[in-house]
């Protein structure tokens, strides 16, 4: 009899861990609030995670990614990895490791992973320290929920189309809205319209725009 109820007990006891760790994570808060490929919602355990997704967001291989998704177990140890990212080639397991405050992944883990069919990988905060991308992937995340208007659109579509890459500069004369053109020309990065160099520098205004190539 011991033996089946230890069984039955065990789909429970991995959905009590993960439901654990997501309530945790709920009642933190790390910036900035909008994400824009998160699937379900967003939770992070620290501000590594947070600055990972953030990445995420700017990241053209990426479909969509979700926060605490599931437990590895191994034996009676479990984990659950901060995010599940889906791409072309499929869905990966990843985990971000802060530089103090919170034990290592285990060693265990990729393991794990693999014998539920999904790659795992470790991105450490002391590797995200200084990342110029990630500082303008939080800058344009603060304007995750604005929507230009499709005037905007069209006319920067058509200016890229027609004069192929140039300066930021440039782009925002062509914004008739009369809104913040700033806010525009990020909405547009981040919905995958248009595309802004995010590697050389911080956003300025000779920071090169084209047309979003995929």
């Amino acid at each position: 009899m011991s033996r089946p109820q230890r069984s039955d007990r065990q789909p429970h006891l991995i959905s009590k861990f993960l439901q654990s760790a997501q309530d945790e994570a709920v009642g933190l808060f790390f910036p900035p609030k909008c994400t824009v490929r998160c699937v379900g919602r967003p939770m992070f355990r620290t501000q590594a995670a947070r600055d990972v997704g953030c990445l995420l967001d700017v990241d053209p291989t990426v479909i969509s990614w979700t926060c605490l998704p599931l437990v590895l177990s191994r034996r009676n140890r479990h984990h659950v990895p901060d995010f599940s990212i889906t791409r072309p080639e499929g869905v990966s397991l990843v985990d971000a490791q802060p530089m103090l405050g919170k034990r290592p992944v285990p060693e265990w883990v990729v393991e794990a992973a693999q014998a539920m069919g999904y790659q795992h990988e470790t991105h450490q905060e002391a590797e995200l320290r200084g990342s110029i991308r990630l500082e303008n992937a939080r800058d344009l995340l603060q304007y995750a929920a604005y929507r230009p208007s499709l005037g905007d659109r069209v006319r920067i579509l058509a200016l890229l189309e027609e004069s192929g890459s140039m300066p930021l500069s440039s782009c925002l004369e062509a914004i008739q809205s009369g809104r913040d053109a700033i806010a525009v020309i990020a909405s547009l990065a981040l919905q995958r319209f248009i595309e802004i160099e995010l590697d050389d520098a911080r956003i300025g205004p000779g920071t090169i725009v084209s047309r979003f190539r995929g």
